[in-house]
Parts: C-alpha cells; structure tokens; sequence
C-alpha cells in the first residue's frame, strides 16, 4: 500500500506522459530514460500532457504499486523545478499539495523550531 511520508523519495519526472502505461511501460521509462533503477523504493510520480493524470511507481520489495488519479475537473499544478532536466525530487509536502489541488506557488510554510545557535 502506499503511503506519503518523508522517509520516501519522490522523483517527478519532466515529461508528459501516455497514461496508458502501466507497470512495464512507466518502468521502461525510469530504467531507459532516467536511467535509474526502479527497486530501491523511490517513488516516481508521471503526469500527462493535460495534467489531469497522475500516477505514482513504487517497488515494495515483493511487486509494484501503481496509485492513479483522474481529475474530473480542474488540473494538477506542476511544481516550477519542471523545467530543467529529466527529472526532479520533490518533498512528501510537495507532492501532498499537488494530489490535494492547494497552489504551491500560494503556500507560506511558517516556521516551527529555532535551529540550536541561531540565537
């Protein structure tokens, strides 16, 4: 089952893509494209062209995860590092905006500790 939390890595990557794909055609793209390898659990988040679609690979050791989600309305926003490269990492709060539909570019985190020394 996947779960969102900060102990994953979320790896967005840049291109729109067919979400006819399923487990071998979106693990195809993370080893020939990315060229990276699929089992290390990282968590690797694809968007169609539209951005209404989205779907999320995860290996969890034993088989792949596959969430998918379509928008009956409205888009998903794409975080600004999407123009640079082949792909980025997002945090497990970026990601959480995004699937929830809250504007990235409008949310002001407010801080919560005083770093030791900063004093």
């Amino acid at each position: 089952m996947l779960q969102i939390n900060h102990a994953s890595r979320y790896l967005l990557y840049h291109k729109w893509t067919d979400m006819r794909k399923s487990f071998d055609g979106l693990c195809g793209l993370v080893t020939n494209e990315l060229n990276m390898a699929i089992k290390l659990g990282d968590i690797f988040i694809f968007f169609n062209k539209r951005q209404t679609h989205v779907k999320l690979l995860h290996w969890e050791g034993d088989g792949f995860s596959l969430y998918y989600k379509r928008l009956e309305s409205g888009t998903f926003e794409m975080p600004g590092c999407m123009q640079a490269g082949t792909h980025s990492v997002i945090s497990s709060r970026q990601l959480m905006l995004i699937l929830q539909g809250i504007s990235l570019k409008k949310a002001h985190y407010r801080k919560r500790y005083i770093a030791a020394g900063t004093r």
